[in-house]
């Protein structure tokens, strides 16, 4: 069985802050550290280790995360906040490689191989660049050092929180296979449930299955994936200045019920903004992805491709419009909690555009006319007569599009 063949160290290193949010709000006041707390009120944006000992998590209602940890405290986020410490972060990334790919706002993965004369060992980098974000930017981080992407981001997982963890050459497998199968990237709650079903709950019993019947099992796609990681082929180098293949956007609503008319309206806010998105990063699009969750926790995603790539805010949104009218009845039945779209299927802006009779009050023209006028007035300086007096949502910070 072949172990490692595009690499023979580990020299790829997956930093990922501890709890971000939380821990910038623990930074910033004393008060905070060692204490349990909860990013977000109406639904948790974050939480500290302290809360999550309790069994808080993201994503979660703020009703229950009480409830599960009555002593915690709550604070409003600062993403303006987030974003400088973000910036600070990866300015000490790209001082320790050159070779930085980030994920989003609080990880990456970064490549040091090479570094040995002029900076030593990639652990002793992953140590230096551990002390380097503690005492510069105030915040911890865990690290995993590995011969591949995919076994880097698990090591900093096992390593978590504050940690720092090396697969060594030759002891992948004996480090990957008696770990759950969840944590093979792409396993969640229904492909964890099918293994289970089988009796497989570790990954080398993913890996023993054999590829024929995870295909068999999980699908063509699925099944080769989990084949390939849980004898962890991955040769994916790291990428700088890698183009996103997505930009998307997402709102969580809370538990109270949304009519029709004001879920179109938080519709339009998130096009707004991703179209804005889409033409700041010279960028079109085919594919409009919507993601829904229900008050049930279940989720649903729609998706439409248009015939061609476009940039044209109004064309985006009839086409999230026709997905969420498809997806109405669910709404209805169960509760919307959380509404998000998705552009994929992206191309650079000189790709030919949808060939629709714009005018220049409709068409490409407008819509950049208005994204100058936000970016030099602010981002609600000009918007939709019915979003006036609603609550537009947190825009949460992240990486540039470009």
């Amino acid at each position: 069985m072949s172990r490692i063949e595009s690499r023979a160290e580990a020299s790829i290193l997956h930093a990922d802050l501890d709890s971000f949010y939380a821990s910038v709000e623990q930074r910033d006041a004393p008060r905070l550290r060692g204490r349990p707390v909860i990013v977000g009120g109406g639904v948790v944006l974050a939480a500290s280790y302290e809360a999550k000992a309790f069994g808080v998590r993201s994503a979660m209602g703020g009703r229950q995360a009480r409830a599960l940890c009555p002593h915690a405290i709550v604070v409003p986020p600062r993403f303006s906040a987030y974003s400088e410490a973000s910036k600070a972060v990866f300015a000490i990334f790209k001082d320790t490689t050159p070779v930085v790919e980030g994920l989003s706002i609080d990880e990456a993965f970064l490549d040091v191989g090479g570094l040995w004369r002029i900076a030593g060992a990639p652990v002793a980098i992953a140590e230096r660049l551990r002390a380097r974000v503690l005492a510069e930017a105030g915040l911890p981080i865990t690290v995993g050092v590995a011969c591949t992407k995919f076994l880097a981001k698990v090591a900093s997982g096992v390593a978590k929180p504050d940690g720092l963890l090396e697969v060594p050459p030759g002891g992948e497998l004996d480090f990957l296979h008696p770990l759950p199968v969840e944590r093979l990237w792409g396993v969640g709650k229904v492909t964890a449930a099918k293994l289970h079903a089988l009796g497989i709950r570790t990954v080398g019993e993913v890996a023993d299955l054999g590829e024929p019947a995870l295909v068999s099992l999980l699908g063509r796609a699925t099944g080769r994936h989990l084949h390939a990681l849980a004898h962890n082929h991955d040769p994916r180098v790291v990428e700088t200045g890698r183009r996103r293949r997505s930009i998307g956007s997402q709102r969580a609503l809370g538990r109270r019920f949304r009519s029709p008319e004001e879920m179109d309206t938080i519709l339009a806010g998130i096009v707004d903004r991703l179209g804005k998105r889409l033409r700041g990063a010279d960028r079109t699009c085919r594919t409009v992805v919507l993601r829904l969750r229900f008050g049930d926790y279940t989720r649903a995603t729609r998706s439409h491709t248009l015939a061609r790539a476009t940039d044209h805010t109004p064309t985006l949104l009839e086409a999230a419009r026709r997905l969420l009218r498809e997806s109405l009845s669910m709404v209805l039945d169960r509760g919307l909690t959380l509404i998000g779209i998705s552009l994929t299927n992206l191309d650079t802006d000189d790709a030919m555009q949808l060939a629709l009779p714009f005018d220049r009050t409709s068409g490409p023209e407008l819509d950049r006319t208005l994204d100058s006028l936000r970016t030099r007035f602010g981002s609600e300086s000009v918007t939709r007569a019915a979003r006036l007096g609603r609550d537009q949502g947190l825009e949460v910070p992240i990486l540039p599009d470009g």
